[in-house]
């Protein structure tokens, strides 16, 4: 995944970050839908409301906390663009000479994604702030973006966000599902007139999708807020991956305080009751969701799970058929199915469902994986190197891409024989 920088009308490349790679998405209604964000960044304008002041707007109903014990960690908002002692030295020291000879801007830039500086990769496992993206020298979208906005704001940089609308991929870990949204940045320099912000004509927008992939798609803007609000829901997300129950719902229910109008830590909360037990509070975080946003899809498949767990049978069947008639084939439907082919040993049935995924949703990698395996077990170990192959190429983490690899070794080995 590369990042990209473009000014009124002109297209700067920034150096290549080196990529890892996608994931994977939702068939059979006994897995959990999420929404993982992508990418974001800061502002520098103040949150619109202190903290004590949103909790206390907040929708308290919608919250146990006398179920859960204290989160692993502290859960603040403030620390997701904090510059630590590390960063400040590399941004007083390190990032000095670029800034002098560039102006803060294109210095800034140069210092962060230039190969041969940080050397930052892309590795979708985890969400990080600034400090803990900086620090591992890699993150993903939203990492990254946060911890390029971090060092802009030290720099005096304005810096304004957006969601922008793309197609919908989904990734998952295990029975968790993720569609994956996304945001940029854009960054102008301040001007010595204190009458402007920033200088309109000297405006930078960062992204870290490919520019063929941001090709006519709409975006909108976004409070800082909602930023801070997209990270704590990763959090959630991630935290129940790990089956790190009290941290999800820390994370979920600060990400609701810090911005209630935004929908998806309602879904998260609702899946974190569901997984711990709490079905009856599931059901009204998602039922609520559901009568501010019918038609979410998410919140949905969801309910359906927790419908059938109380044995709502008629309510869950009536909400299932809803779903199918806005999404008959789910992300991962012909995935699963396949799988189960596997598992039967109908390879050929299980290649075809797989190269139907991997026709409709080409960036994941696991459907590469997998069709490569059904290659190999019908004796085309061509077939087979070029999925796994594409799978190594597509990989979003570190720890897919070894996997891959290895596969891919062995492969070349037999053939080599």
């Amino acid at each position: 995944m590369s990042p990209v920088a473009h000014e009124t009308g002109n297209r700067l490349a920034v150096p290549d970050i080196a990529a890892a790679g996608p994931a994977a998405g939702v068939c059979r209604l006994d897995r959990f839908a999420l929404l993982l964000l992508c990418a974001a960044l800061g502002a520098c304008t103040a949150i619109s409301a202190p903290q004590a002041e949103r909790e206390a707007l907040a929708p308290i109903p919608y919250f146990h906390d006398e179920w859960f014990a204290a989160p692993s960690q502290p859960i603040r908002a403030r620390d997701v663009f904090a510059l630590d002692d590390t960063m400040e030295h590399y941004l007083r020291f390190d990032m000095s000479h670029e800034v002098h000879n560039q102006g803060p801007l294109y210095g800034m830039l140069d210092a962060l994604y230039r190969r041969d500086r940080l050397m930052l990769s892309y590795d979708a496992g985890r969400t990080r702030n600034a400090a803990e993206a900086f620090d591992a020298r890699k993150g993903n979208c939203l990492s990254l973006v946060i911890m390029t906005a971090a060092f802009a704001k030290a720099l005096g940089l304005q810096v304004t966000y957006e969601a922008v609308t793309i197609d919908e991929t989904w990734s998952r870990s295990d029975d968790l599902l993720f569609l994956n949204t996304h945001v940029n940045l854009t960054l102008g320099r301040r001007m010595r007139d204190t009458t402007t912000l920033f200088d309109s004509d000297r405006r930078l927008t960062i992204d870290f999708l490919p520019s063929e992939d941001l090709a006519g798609q709409r975006s909108e803007s976004i409070p800082e807020e909602m930023i801070v609000a997209m990270y704590m829901n990763n959090r959630a997300a991630e935290a129940l991956a790990q089956r790190h129950f009290d941290d999800a719902y820390w994370w979920a229910r600060a990400a609701i305080v810090q911005a209630p109008d935004f929908p998806a830590p309602y879904n998260t909360l609702g899946v974190v009751y569901l997984r711990h037990g709490n079905l009856e509070a599931a059901q009204a975080v998602l039922r609520d969701l559901l009568d501010r946003k019918p038609r979410d899809k998410l919140a949905m498949s969801n309910l359906v799970i927790v419908l059938d767990k109380l044995g709502r049978a008629d309510q869950a069947q009536a909400l299932r058929e809803r779903l199918a008639k806005k999404e008959p084939y789910p992300p991962y439907h012909f995935f699963w199915l396949g799988t189960e082919a596997m598992q039967k040993g109908d390879f050929r049935t299980a290649k075809s469902l797989f190269r139907k995924e991997v026709d409709r949703a080409d960036y994941c990698s696991e459907f590469h994986f997998w069709l490569g395996l059904a290659d190999l077990k019908l004796g085309d170990l061509e077939g087979a190197r070029q999925q796994i192959a594409i799978a190594m190429e597509n990989s979003t983490t570190a720890s897919d891409h070894d996997v891959y690899a290895a596969k891919l070794e062995r492969l070349r080995s037999h053939e080599a024989h």
